[in-house]
Formats: structure tokens, sequence, C-alpha cells
């Protein structure tokens, strides 16, 4: 009587379908009849792990077109979308004020000419009656030092003449290098400020060379620690879906800054061949490559459960058992994960734990 309790003991020790040996942990269909929607198989894909994000487009190189004379702006001569090359005029800024100044100072010069002669000659008389002992030193001296003063003046009064015509050449503003004319923001008549040190001055349009563009974005510190300078990566616009372009990270900001709430780093990607439907201000989605693995063995991502220890496991259904395996995981993305060992093709692995595929079944 006893062997038969004790044999009856030990089926029901085997029917309750719990087994534990080597690491692994086995139960019988009865504790586990996973529905198939809650199964896939180990298989063989290319994975690519890369980073999305989006940025804005804006030109390499931008400039903000200044005078360097205020006044009102008498005439405009190019408009926003305008290709311009070095040199061409841009604008004109009114110089009546300053040719009248010109007149002046072109006066100012014929007399300063006319008092510096006069000096010079009392001078020279002065200097040979003194050396003929007929004036004193004093009077001498005098005619020497307003002759020296007249010269000092008809300098003076030539630098007020450069420095009027040099205003008058800058009353013309010329493009300072080529590009197109993205913002026009003053209108003829508009009285502008001159550019100088004690203030920024008006900005009377901005240039950028189209030819050489660029896409601002801003990675999050997470993701920033696995990108490099000169990395390629793919950009897409939202504006342009049928067009793919390649671009290089051409830039990575030394701090961190804070974005809509995110601390991360602002990074630049130059756009290599940037298409002409390409315009600055478009907004942009960048595909920077981290890592790939070709024909590599991989299951679900939601298949990796974290085991003791951040040990990574599957669980991998053997006909009636479910067998829970530690494994080795390569390159992952949002999807799949690369499994370099614990695996073999073909094999079916759970995507949710055997406790709860009966719950959520």
């Amino acid at each position: 009587m006893q062997k038969i309790l004790l044999i009856l003991a030990a089926v029901a020790v085997i029917g309750g379908g719990v087994y534990a040996g080597k690491g692994k942990l086995f139960t019988n269909k009865s504790d586990q009849d996973t529905p198939d929607k809650f199964i896939a198989r180990a298989e063989k894909r290319d994975i690519d792990l890369s980073v999305e994000v989006s940025g804005d487009v804006m030109p390499a190189t931008q400039l903000d077109v200044k005078a360097e004379v205020g006044g009102k702006v008498k005439k405009m001569h190019v408009l926003p979308g305008q290709t311009v090359k070095k040199g061409d005029l841009l604008a004109e800024i009114d110089d009546s004020v300053l040719l009248t100044d010109k007149d002046g100072a072109l006066t100012e010069i014929e007399g300063a000419k006319l008092a510096m002669e006069k000096a010079k000659r009392n001078y020279e008389r002065s200097r040979d009656l003194f050396e003929q002992k007929l004036v004193s030193r004093e009077l001498f001296d005098n005619t020497s030092s307003e002759f020296e003063i007249a010269e000092n003046g008809l300098v003076k009064a030539q630098k007020k003449l450069q420095q009027v015509e040099d205003q008058l050449h800058f009353a013309k503003v010329v493009a300072p290098s080529n590009g197109t004319i993205l913002t026009v923001p003053v209108v003829e008549g508009q009285v502008i400020i001159a550019a100088a040190s004690v203030n920024s001055g008006t900005t009377l349009m901005t240039i950028a060379d189209l030819r050489k563009l660029l896409v601002q974005t801003h990675i999050n510190q997470v993701d920033v620690a696995r990108i490099e300078l000169s990395q390629p990566v793919k950009l897409r616009a939202e504006s342009l879906k049928d067009l793919e372009m390649e671009a290089t990270i051409s830039f990575i900001a030394p701090v961190a800054t804070v974005t809509n709430n995110v601390k991360g780093f602002d990074v630049q990607a130059l756009i290599d061949k940037p298409s002409s439907r390409l315009r600055p201000g478009m907004t942009v989605n960048m595909t920077i490559p981290i890592a790939r693995a070709d024909d590599a063995l991989s299951v679900p991502i939601s298949a990796v459960f974290k085991g003791e220890g951040n040990k990574k496991i599957v669980y991998v259904r053997k006909g009636e058992t479910t067998e829970k395996r530690e494994v080795k995981v390569g390159v992952t993305n949002i999807e799949h994960a690369q499994i370099l060992q614990g695996v073999s093709e073909g094999e079916e692995i759970l995507l949710v734990e055997p406790d709860k595929a009966q719950k959520r079944s």
C-alpha cells in the first residue's frame, strides 16, 4: 500500500509539470497552452540600429547686410529670392546731406589753402628779415607757428573731405558675397541706423549661399554619445516625400542645452548635394545609423526579458513544454534583437512570459 502511495505521489509531481535543472525551467502543455498570437520564430534578417530625429534646414553661411551710414533708404535694388553676385548694388541711402557736407568740406579746403599760402609768405618774409637781424626772434617764431597751424588746418580739412567721401561710398550698399536674398525687412523711405561699435544697426536684408545647406537639430544626451563627426546620415524632407538626401555630421556642441525640457546637444549635418527644391526653414527627418547586423539571427524585441542580474532571457516553446533560456544579445532596434547565443533558427519564441499568456489570451 505504501509503494502505491509513493507511485501516486510521483505521478502527481510529474503531472504538476515543473522540472528545474541546469538553469532551465520546463512547464508542460497543461499549464501553458499559449495562443499562437503570442508565438514568433527565430529568423535571420538585417537589423539596423539608428537614431531618428527631426531638424530644420538652414544655410551653412548667412549674412545680415547693414549700412555703415544712417539715413533714409532712397532705393532698394533687390527683392527676396533674387540671386546676386559679390559687389552688386543692393540699396542706396539718401546722400543729399552728405553731398552738402562734401561741398562744405571742399570750400573749407580752399579756405585752408589760402590761409596756408598767406602764412607761408609771412613765414618766409620774417625768416629772411630775421636772418638779416631786422626783426625779433619773437616775431619770427610767431610767423613760424602760424604757418604750421595753417598747414594743420589744411590737413584737417582734407581728412574731413575724405570722411565725407567714404560715407558717400558707403551710402551705396553692395553685396558682400555671392548668394540669394532671403529677407528684406525694410522699405524705401524708412530711416535706418548705421552699424557701429555702439549699436548693432538696422538690418537691410539677409543674404545666404543656398548651395550650401545644413540641418540643425537637438539630440538627447543618451543618443549623442553614439554619434561622431563626419558620420554619414540620411535626410528626408516632410514636404518632399520622394526625395532622400545624404549629409555628414559637421558639428556637435561641446556643452549641453535644454530644448523643450529635454537636455541634449545641438548637432549640425552638412547636406552633401542639396536639392534645388529644398529651402531654408523646411523640416527634415534625419536618420543617423549607429550599428548594423546583416543576416543576423533575431527575435522580436518584445520576446527578450530581463532575468536575474541583468541577464537577458527568452522563452522557447518545444512541443508541449516551454524552456527558459539565457541569451546573448547583439544589435537591437525598436523591433528586433540580434541573438548571438542561446537560440537556434526556426525555434518558437514566446512574446509574453508563460504565466501571463493565459491572462492576455
